[in-house]
């Protein structure tokens, strides 16, 4: 209901209530003691936000000076969060934002300008990647057979990286997590990145010793467990520093993470079989 003096919204009742009730019945003790509102300058992913938290079918939106300008309705609500859904997605697949009302009609130059910039950005990224490996050529050139598992290392490291960014920027869309979480959830993802670590680990130490013997299976097996610790606490912060920076955690899209991943895996690795195989020749 509102106040005809200044049309400002006060209070909600159910209309199902209001069915139910006799004429004569006044309404205030009926209606809700608060009314969530939105305000006409707040974007609309907020508008949407609050129907989903207190299950409205419509919402109250104010100006400046609390007078009712309109209202938005759940099948509005549900517009925007489906565009919303989606933007994040294309962020998260490494596309810049909306592609416009759909991807089958998007034209060529959309395409081309929506996903060139990261796709060159990730090139120079995965110079890096080509850095490690000429740093450490004379390790290489001594352990050839670090070569094959470099792949799978530098793999897993960003596959990590891109599960724990993808359910990092999920939450923070949602509002699960704020934040000022980040010290319970660090430490809740190094004991599980830790332990998916010692599982792959587990998993490639047996090729590490057939093709290389028990050296090369003791650097790949904690090449793994540290790889896996890394790449997931990158995802995982990532998404968290854009959020405290006030950007769109979305933008730390997967492939983001994988390319800053790997190129740390390369470094991880490399430098963890220099140390080892150097001290087992000594």
């Amino acid at each position: 209901m509102t106040l005809p003096q200044t049309c400002s919204p006060l209070r909600a009742s159910p209309m199902a209530r209001l069915s139910r009730t006799s004429s004569k019945r006044i309404t205030r003790p009926m209606s809700q003691p608060s009314l969530p509102t939105s305000s006409s300058a707040e974007p609309r992913a907020v508008a949407a936000d609050l129907i989903g938290e207190y299950d409205l079918i419509a919402l109250p939106v104010i100006d400046e000076e609390s007078r009712l300008v309109g209202i938005v309705t759940y099948d509005d609500a549900l517009d925007v969060a489906a565009d919303e859904a989606t933007e994040d997605l294309h962020k998260a697949g490494g596309t810049l934002g909306d592609l416009g009302p759909s991807f089958r009609s998007a034209a060529v130059g959309t395409l081309y300008r929506k996903r060139a910039f990261w796709l060159v950005l990730l090139v120079f990224g995965n110079v890096l990647s080509g850095a490690g490996i000429a740093y450490f050529q004379n390790t290489i050139a001594t352990y050839v057979s670090l070569v094959f598992f470099l792949p799978l290392l530098i793999g897993s490291s960003g596959n990590a990286g891109a599960q724990s960014a993808t359910l990092m920027v999920r939450a923070l869309a949602t509002g699960d997590v704020r934040a000022r979480d980040w010290g319970a959830l660090i430490a809740r993802e190094v004991v599980v990145a830790g332990l998916l670590g010692l599982t792959m680990a587990i998993a490639v130490s047996g090729i590490g010793w057939l093709r290389g013997g028990p050296d090369i299976a003791l650097v790949v097996a904690v090449t793994m467990i540290v790889v896996v610790l890394v790449g997931s606490l990158i995802g995982l912060l990532l998404p968290l520093a854009l959020s405290w920076l006030r950007l769109d955690p979305a933008t730390a899209s997967a492939p983001l993470v994988t390319s800053i991943a790997d190129a740390t895996g390369v470094v991880v690795y490399l430098g963890i079989a220099t140390v080892v195989l150097t001290q087992t020749v000594d």
